[in-house]
């Protein structure tokens, strides 16, 4: 199957992907392991028995499936050393809004600290070229305004969750400038670092708490109805695939032209497909022609944003990268990996939803 869409640039080189047990990051693993990269997953323990990592068999695929956290630094330090990456992707995060209230620090801890210890390994690790360090757009200031936020706007955040994120860009922004900055590079050092910002990630094989998606799924195959808890929060949702055809078309250009692109990205959906939790919920209802919602808002409720948008013009003008689903289309991909999962190979399910994505 053609799932490249990069002319066989990963063909070959050693891709380290911290976070690969996780929903994004086993997509990513997959994906990568198709265009013949060698890839080292670092992580922890997936989710639950039913996750995409776990389902699709990709760790048992992979040149390497490791065990790690990325806040043991000096752990961090030893896998870069052994296995010598030429490209990072880091993923590996605390990844909720709703649990960062309950771990607050463990959230820092992870999302600021584990960031820095990968940027650290990276220092001591002489084949790195290039770094794509995964955040969130929920790493700005948040003013709940109209406008979508573009790459140069604030860092901020509410909830430590996206404190924590804006935090870690910040992070990124002074060891790209200590220690990878692009005056420096062939004189003091090699590396290409850049930032990248998504949307509110679906796809197939996440089973996430507190997530719009799983929270459906879980529901609809109970039987139970799906309880809504922002049915009036407006996000971008896009389908997994959409800005991980971005990270991977960003690291191909930090590669060929190291000092032109380290700096942050956005890669989110078109306006029109700037959707309310509610209407996700309808559609995916729609296409599994069964369910009932529920609005169960509270006002008491710990706080969330109700508004959030990004601006990728950036992307689109300097990337030639742009969103290739609508709303519609995203959540039909979405529903026939759930549809699907409990019959088919889900390793062949996914390279599929890769190719169909792609045509």
């Amino acid at each position: 199957m053609n799932v490249d869409m990069f002319n066989g640039f990963f063909k070959g080189k050693r891709v380290l992907v911290t976070g690969h047990t996780g929903f994004k990051g086993s997509w990513l693993s997959i994906w990568l392991h198709e265009l013949g990269a060698e890839v080292i997953g670092v992580g922890l323990d997936p989710y639950t028995e039913k996750d995409n990592y776990v389902l699709s068999g990709i760790g048992k695929k992979i040149k390497a499936d490791l065990r790690a956290d990325i806040r043991d630094g000096e752990k961090m330090k030893a896998i870069f050393r052994e296995y010598q990456p030429e490209i990072v992707f880091h993923l590996a995060a605390q990844p909720l809004v709703r649990l960062s209230y309950e771990i607050p620090v463990e959230t820092y801890e992870t999302n600021v600290m584990g960031s820095i210890n990968v940027m650290e390994a990276v220092r001591v690790t002489d084949a790195v070229r290039v770094v794509v360090m995964i955040t969130t757009d929920k790493c700005y200031d948040n003013k709940e305004q109209m406008r979508g936020y573009k790459e140069d706007d604030p860092f901020g955040g509410y909830d430590p969750y996206s404190s924590s994120k804006g935090a870690c860009e910040i992070a990124i922004q002074s060891w790209r400038r200590s220690f990878f900055n692009p005056e420096d590079y062939g004189k003091k050092h090699h590396v290409s670092l850049a930032s990248v910002r998504a949307g509110n990630v679906i796809g197939g094989g996440d089973w996430a708490k507190d997530r719009i998606v799983p929270d459906c799924i879980r529901a609809l195959e109970a039987g139970k109805p799906i309880e809504i808890r922002s049915p009036k929060a407006v996000r971008p949702w896009e389908h997994v695939l959409e800005p991980l055809s971005g990270y991977m078309l960003l690291a191909q250009k930090m590669w060929e032209h190291p000092t032109e692109y380290c700096e942050g990205w956005n890669f989110g959906p078109e306006q029109d497909s700037i959707s309310t939790v509610w209407e996700v919920a309808t559609e995916l209802v729609n296409n599994f022609g069964k369910g009932e919602l529920r609005d169960i808002s509270d006002s008491n409720a710990l706080h969330e944003a109700n508004l959030l948008m990004l601006n990728i013009d950036k992307a689109k003008s300097r990337l030639g990268w742009k969103p290739t689903l609508n709303s519609k289309q995203t959540i039909a991909l979405v529903a026939d990996w759930y549809k699907k999962y409990q019959e088919e190979d889900v390793y062949g399910l996914c390279v599929k939803e890769i190719e169909k994505f792609l045509n």
